[in-house]
């Protein structure tokens, strides 16, 4: 009979190879498609990277397994600038493309895993519903606004100055808007309606990245507590697009606060924490799993869209010089930067699994945390 130990690591290979299997098809399909639409040969449609290991060849395209799991690859007649075409080819041939052409098919990929990581929250939402941090008060700093004014750790804020508050984000941007003002905060406390008169005061905080903030604050937390709102299909897509966005805008942030050094490098994760992740995920049952898998789609996409060589976002800055510029870089100008990007992807991935191995030990810090 199986330990649960044994049962926790099935549980984790399984997920592990749903989610980069998942994503790395869709990936590389959304390369294919485009290109196949815009009438470019596809020589190998490859999951994997390295040897060939297993495949089929149906037509033009040979369609494998390669050795290496941690990525995929399609691989187009003509890709290599350098690469011999015949004159009756060019017209199937990647390079002899439009850039136009060569920016839609580059950029299918990326955007492929941003409609999959819409389509899996908005399956999250319109079957379980929208997930919102209430407004339950945590803990009431004390000497604080909110304490000197009367609130308690368990009361539930209703509303701020004639306002209904859904969610704790709508709590904690109103008292941002509001500023210095007077607030007419209404709090339930054991079914009682109570009314409590709140003047912020400017507070230093810490904000998600952990640098030191001012901005008005009443002394109050969150207590942790989720609420599930139940929404109809065309909300349950408005809710994903507007994740994926705010996804994508905290990914960015986050490359620049690693670039400016204000998060350390020992925050970046990677395969092996994908997959302890993917476990817990999986373990805490579908929806949770589906949620995590979208999650990890959008990253990928924005991953992939940073300018570094060898990454999509690489090939769309070259071609987007060489629409500048009206041709393309040079062959030894594009090796350069395609062994610059590599280097780059090498140290990254250095990084990522040295965190990932380090991150096996528990640490025992806590994640900081601001207050409104």
């Amino acid at each position: 009979m199986a330990s649960q130990e044994d049962t926790v690591v099935v549980t984790t290979i399984i997920s592990t190879v749903i989610v980069l299997g998942v994503l790395i098809f869709i990936h590389e399909l959304g390369h294919f498609l485009a290109a196949r639409k815009l009438g470019v040969t596809v020589l190998r449609f490859s999951l994997g990277f390295g040897p060939r290991v297993v495949g089929v060849q149906r037509g033009e395209t040979d369609y494998c397994l390669s050795l290496i799991p941690l990525g995929g690859y399609v691989k187009m007649l003509g890709e290599d600038p350098e690469e011999p075409v015949d004159a009756l080819d060019r017209e199937r041939s990647f390079s002899h493309q439009s850039v136009k052409k060569r920016l839609a098919i580059v950029l299918a990929g990326p955007l492929s895993n941003v409609v999959l990581g819409i389509v899996l929250f908005t399956v999250v939402f319109a079957f379980y519903g929208f997930p919102r941090l209430n407004t339950e008060i945590g803990t009431v700093t004390a000497d604080s606004p909110a304490a000197r004014a009367g609130l308690q750790p368990k009361d539930k804020v209703l509303e701020i100055n004639g306002r209904p508050l859904k969610a704790w984000d709508d709590l904690s941007q109103t008292i941002q808007r509001e500023g210095l003002k007077p607030l007419q905060i209404v709090a339930e406390r054991d079914g009682r309606r109570l009314t409590f008169e709140v003047t912020p005061e400017v507070r230093e905080v810490k904000n998600i990245f952990g640098e030191t903030i001012q901005r008005p604050v009443i002394g109050i937390t969150a207590s942790g507590s989720f609420e599930v709102e139940k929404v109809n299909p065309l909300m349950a897509v408005f809710y994903s697009v507007q994740q994926t966005w705010t996804l994508t805008k905290l990914f960015f942030m986050t490359v620049v606060k690693l670039i400016q050094r204000v998060l350390p490098m020992e925050t970046l994760g990677g395969p092996l924490l994908i997959a302890q992740m993917a476990g817990q995920q999986a373990q805490e049952g579908l929806m949770n799993f589906l949620h995590f898998m979208g999650l990890i789609s959008v990253n990928l996409a924005v991953l992939n869209l940073l300018p570094i060589p060898v990454l999509d976002g690489g090939h769309v800055f070259f071609f987007l010089i060489e629409a500048v510029r009206r041709k393309p870089l040079s062959v030894r100008q594009l090796e350069m930067a395609q062994k610059v990007g590599m280097a780059v992807l090498i140290v990254l991935m250095v990084f990522v699994f040295y965190n990932d191995i380090m991150r096996l030990v528990p640490s025992g810090k806590g994640v900081p945390g601001g207050m409104p």
